[in-house]
């Protein structure tokens, strides 16, 4: 799957007119018009009930856990500084460095990004949410957010092939009438969740960061064919320093790393919206 061409920035359901910023989203590929995941390359796999937001979350609480067991005990890399594997490969830290998250924004996306390792690794996270949301099923906001997070040449290059690849065809396959909207009492989940960021190059005005991240996709309602689900992916994104801010000039995404899903029962239709409506994103940054 490739993010430019699939979803927008975190809105709670697929409904027209919700934006791109607020909760609920997940990718941004090129979605394939023969009917091919709207994550990525691979044919669309069935849901399995086993990988819920309550599996997230729980994640979510197991990294923060260790976060906060390492800090306790004083073994954690100083902010900025590179951890050390038995390897010797460097790792991203994961304990915040202190440093304000951008305050800057263009509609719902965070921008005015620091030109170094810490603002490229909080672009592409941020970037990659962006592009995993719903807003990337309605041609408006998609517009708005590739315009946004890409360089002028990538999203001159990438709008037109996306427009054909969200087809009305491709929509009705994912339950959504031709301007992307769910039926009546359904809504259309899609939010990107990153897990990490490890910056593999930073040269000057360029810089390589790969995302790992969750996310979740599918349709939330009584008559839904296609039940929200989780997946596993990582991005890589190129970015490019223009007009003082990163933006990406081109990106590449592969399935995994996957952990083993939980065993934690699936939840209703009802609960997932819900708790896609209650619980926002958010800006990140280290």
């Amino acid at each position: 799957m490739s993010f430019g061409d699939e979803h927008g920035y975190g809105g709670d359901s697929g409904r027209k007119g919700d934006g791109f910023g607020g909760s609920g989203q997940t990718r941004t590929r090129l979605p394939d018009p023969r009917g091919t995941d709207s994550y990525g390359d691979g044919p669309r796999r069935p849901g399995r009930g086993s990988r819920s937001l309550v599996t997230v979350v729980g994640v979510v609480v197991l990294l923060i856990a260790a976060i906060a067991f390492v800090n306790r005990g004083g073994g954690g890399a100083p902010a900025g500084d590179t951890a050390k594997g038995a390897s010797g490969a460097g790792a991203d830290p994961t304990a915040a460095t202190g440093v304000e998250p951008v305050t800057g924004r263009s509609g719902a996306i965070p921008k005015g990004f620091a030109k170094n390792a810490q603002g490229a690794a909080s672009a592409a996270a941020n970037y990659a949410v962006a592009l995993g949301s719903d807003g990337m099923f309605h041609q408006d906001s998609r517009h708005t957010i590739v315009d946004t997070v890409y360089t002028p040449e990538a999203a001159t290059r990438l709008k037109g092939p996306q427009d054909q690849a969200y087809s009305p065809e491709f929509l009705q396959k994912l339950g959504l009438d031709a301007e992307g909207n769910p039926p009546q009492g359904s809504d259309f989940i899609s939010r990107t969740i990153p897990v990490g960021t490890k910056v593999e190059s930073l040269t000057g005005d360029t810089a390589k960061v790969s995302v790992w991240y969750t996310g979740l996709i599918g349709m939330s309602g009584p008559d839904s064919t296609d039940p929200v689900r989780t997946t596993w992916q990582t991005g890589t994104f190129e970015l490019r320093w223009t007009d003082n801010d990163w933006k990406i000039a081109a990106e590449s995404q592969k399935d995994g790393p996957a952990p083993v899903p939980g065993d934690v029962a699936a939840s209703t239709a009802d609960e997932i919206s819900k708790a896609v409506e209650q619980y926002g994103g958010f800006t990140y940054a280290r």
